[in-house]
């Protein structure tokens, strides 16, 4: 049995924090399959394929994952502070965030409530120690997220006192798997996003963060031509004044795999993730799974991009329900390198499936499970569910530190007789039509000085026939500015 393979029944038998991985079979043979990698992979001697960067950023709009550690912090040795400059072992970091937002005719709020103008406070540290005990390495995040002057009832994805939302171990091993090859095996509370976050994200936007319990398996890295990431968690559910706790009655499980040296056009990411819920009461249970392919790249010199996933999940779902659903996303954009302002021009077209009867035992709607909305909908009125979406979009950089992103938005119901699920409006009949409505959106981001950065945006809904004959018949407008500072610069 080899070494790693010995360190990987030891983690799943024992764990670095107490969670019961027991009704976790999947996750058990993840870790039992570390050491059946082909030795084409695993034990590679093609240094140049280990050394060479084949890591190509999307270009795709916000589909970046966010970083590990993340990007508001900094080495402690690169902040500038002197007697810090030989202390390359420790990352830090500190930043604050405010907002203030209006809005008005809010789809997801009452009929005719007043505008709404909330101020949105975000306090975060994190704390990293790597290198000086390695293999052994840990890292510490907090949170502190409130809200100020709104007139509607606090919810957990606006406040969160006082929290924690990362606490990890890790067993960090460069070269365990080649050279520039690593194996990282992380137990414990862990924020994260996938892929092209579509599915899960720890949504920046919003004042609070997804996060999780349970363990994460590495293998390779993103500038590597292969990697794989493993992983078996509990979702946090947020308790506003409270310490938050693992969700007990759930699971998220699955693998992400990056391969890159196929071509240098493309970048193919296979991924599965299960999801399953057993609250008991059969009411509500699902065991639910999604395969999935996403592909992004640079089509050579010619200034086009691409990028596009492609989702079906299956199982049950609703307890005793079949559940059949699946999603797509397409965007291709071309980039006018020549210009000095760097417009990038865009289109996207997204979809995912509806519940066509409401009397079946087939539910067809699709889950987005833990996504990040805010590229639907500045709005933040839609999700990858239901949904029949054109997108049109244009990013420039006009001055230094200047951003502006603009975009014309387009909604359909991909079934007429299921739910706008985000506004929680529905007619069963499907007699209401399918249009949803336009939005468009311009957002403009600003960086005055080092450390600093200013946001402002703007975004106005339409409604289409459907929320008209369901009462929704005023166009709403949402506002925003937003100052974040960071220490570390």
């Amino acid at each position: 049995m080899t070494i790693r393979r010995k360190a990987a029944l030891a983690v799943a038998r024992n764990g670095l924090f107490p969670i019961n991985i027991g009704r976790m079979p999947l996750f058990g043979a993840f870790m039992m399959g570390l050491s059946a990698a082909p030795p084409s992979l695993a034990d590679s001697k093609d240094n140049d394929s280990s050394t060479h960067n084949y890591f190509v950023e999307a270009r795709s709009y916000r589909t970046q994952p966010y970083g590990d550690p993340p990007t508001y912090s900094r080495n402690l040795s690169k902040t500038g502070i002197a007697p810090a400059k030989d202390i390359d072992w420790l990352d830090v970091g500190l930043d604050f965030r405010m907002r203030y937002e209006y809005r008005e005719n809010d789809f997801r709020r009452p009929a005719n409530a007043d505008p709404d103008e909330p101020i949105l406070l975000r306090t975060r540290a994190f704390l990293g120690v790597k290198n000086i005990l390695d293999p052994f390495r840990f890292a510490l995040e907090f949170e502190d997220a409130r809200l100020y002057n709104s007139n509607f009832v606090r919810a957990d994805s606006e406040v969160n006192e006082f929290e924690l939302i990362q606490g990890f171990a890790e067993l960090y091993f460069e070269n365990a798997l080649g050279s520039h090859r690593p194996l990282r095996v992380r137990a414990g509370w862990q924020a994260l996003e996938l892929v092209d976050k579509r599915l899960i994200a720890n949504n920046q936007f919003r004042n609070t963060t997804n996060n999780f319990e349970g363990f994460r398996v590495t293998l390779g890295q993103q500038t590597n031509d292969w990697d794989l990431d493993l992983l078996a968690y509990k979702p946090v559910q947020r308790l506003k004044y409270d310490f938050d706790e693992p969700i007990e009655q759930q699971w998220l499980y699955g693998a992400v795999a990056g391969w890159r040296r196929w071509s240098p056009f493309v970048t193919l990411q296979p991924y599965y993730l299960g999801y399953k819920v057993d609250n008991k009461n059969g009411a509500t249970d699902q065991n639910i799974h999604s395969t999935a392919l996403r592909g992004y790249g640079l089509i050579g010199n010619t200034g086009f991009d691409y990028d596009f996933d492609v989702v079906y999940q299956f199982g049950r779902s609703n307890g005793n329900q079949q559940h059949d659903a699946w999603a797509s996303v397409v965007e291709l954009g071309y980039t006018f390198a020549g210009s000095p302002w760097k417009p990038r021009i865009s289109a996207l077209y997204g979809y995912g499936t509806g519940d066509r009867n409401p009397n079946d035992k087939v539910n067809n709607r699709f889950n987005s499970l833990f996504g990040f909305n805010q590229p639907w909908s500045r709005n933040d009125y839609f999700s990858w569910d239901n949904v029949s979406a054109p997108k049109l979009r244009l990013e420039f950089t006009p001055y230094k530190g200047v951003r502006i992103d603009t975009a014309y938005n387009a909604y359909w119901l991909a079934s007429d007789r299921d739910s706008w699920r985000r506004v929680n409006l529905r007619d069963r009949t499907g007699r209401s039509g399918d249009f949803l409505g336009h939005e468009f959106d311009i957002r403009v981001r600003y960086r005055p000085i080092p450390r600093v950065e200013t946001e402002l945006s703007y975004a106005r809904f339409t409604p289409g026939e459907f929320p008209k004959n369901l009462g929704k018949a005023l166009p709403s407008n949402f506002f925003y500015f937003q100052v974040s500072l960071n220490t570390f610069e």
